[in-house]
């Protein structure tokens, strides 16, 4: 029998010859793969353990309905398929870094933030599966689903209309995510829904969702397919050619409108020529501004940074130098940030993104 340091040392053998050939290349290669070769699935990875959870929590609402699951590009629940996409870089940690490093932020990345998301993208399974956006009652409370889904869509922050559940007011960009959102909150473990939106004019969709699942509760879906839209094996582009292409859809197109507010918080007078020059300022506190306006605003860290990088730029143009103490700097550069990230949002620039 060996000892505890061998089997350990096995162990971490065996873990080697498991691990794909691409996990140790640098980034510059690894982009070159092909998503179809990166040779993933959903078993055996930490997905495995997240996907079980919901269904258990599907099992304790009484729901004989099981998604199907598999891996893609992006989170989506394709129209009338009672199943779910998961993005491919959440099946292993080497994907995940390069998405990190990619796009500044990992969605679903954590444990936590995974579950909330596949809770949301099995409300649209359930939808599909029992054909619900057919009913009445369903169109009546959260609207029609066949409304073409905007590109961008203005958001209420106040309004009591609508659950809050995923970033950004996501249940307010259509009448599907509506639903999504109304069924996630009502499937959370522990979720404290009729107090928390007591008065609130969602908690009636709240009651109807709940109604809903009672009534099919036991009872075998409508639409059995387990057809997997734009599977991992499918898709042939590289990981170069993904992230062109996701980069394009969460950047910003916004004009120059920064400079009355840079020159407020920043100096351009001869007397502050010796003081540290604000562009250089702002590239350095990039990373925690970022990630403070995202928590505040729900918005993509990419479309954050997007914003960000244009500022920093008007202040290489315009020559401004950071005069007040670094404390104060972040303070104000943080508030900026967020008014111009949410006049960006606010003009219509909230993306459907899941």
């Amino acid at each position: 029998m060996p000892n505890r340091s061998r089997q350990t040392a096995i162990r971490a053998r065996a873990s080697r010859r498991r691990e794909p050939r691409w996990a140790r290349l640098p980034d510059r290669e690894l982009l070159d793969w092909r998503l179809c070769d990166l040779g993933l699935e959903i078993e055996g990875s930490v997905l495995d353990e997240r996907v079980e959870r919901i269904n258990v929590e599907l099992a304790r609402r009484g729901l004989r309905f099981r998604p199907a699951y598999w891996l893609s590009e992006e989170w989506f629940t394709p129209d009338g398929v009672p199943g779910v996409a998961i993005p491919f870089y959440l099946a292993h940690p080497r994907l995940m870094k390069l998405e990190q490093r990619q796009m500044l932020e990992v969605e679903g990345g954590t444990r936590q933030w995974c579950l909330r998301i596949l809770r949301h993208e099995v409300g649209h399974a359930v939808d599909n599966a029992y054909r619900l956006h057919r009913r009445h009652r369903w169109r009546h409370l959260f609207g029609r689903s066949s409304v073409p889904y905007p590109e961008f869509y203005s958001p209420k922050p106040y309004s009591k209309r609508f659950v809050l559940h995923l970033d950004s007011w996501y249940a307010q960009s259509h009448p599907s995510e509506d639903f999504a959102e109304t069924f996630a909150v009502w499937l959370r473990p522990g979720s404290r829904w009729r107090m928390q939106y007591a008065g609130w004019p969602a908690l009636k969709k709240l009651r109807y969702v709940d109604e809903l699942m009672h009534e099919i509760a036991g009872q075998p879906p409508l639409v059995r397919s387990r057809q997997r839209v734009d599977s991992l094996a499918q898709l042939k582009k590289t990981l170069r050619e993904h992230y062109e292409e996701k980069r394009a859809r969460y950047s910003t197109e916004h004009a120059a409108v920064y400079d009355r507010d840079l020159r407020r918080l920043f100096s351009e007078a001869v007397e502050h020529e010796g003081y540290p020059p604000a562009a250089s300022v702002l590239r350095r506190l990039r990373p925690e501004l970022r990630e403070a306006v995202a928590h505040w605003t729900g918005a993509h860290q990419y479309t954050i940074d997007q914003v960000l990088q244009e500022m920093i730029s008007r202040c290489r143009e315009l020559k401004l130098r950071a005069h007040r103490s670094d404390r104060q700097t972040k303070r104000d550069a943080m508030i900026l940030l967020t008014v111009h990230t949410m006049n960006y949002l606010h003009a219509g620039h909230h993306r459907l993104a899941l």
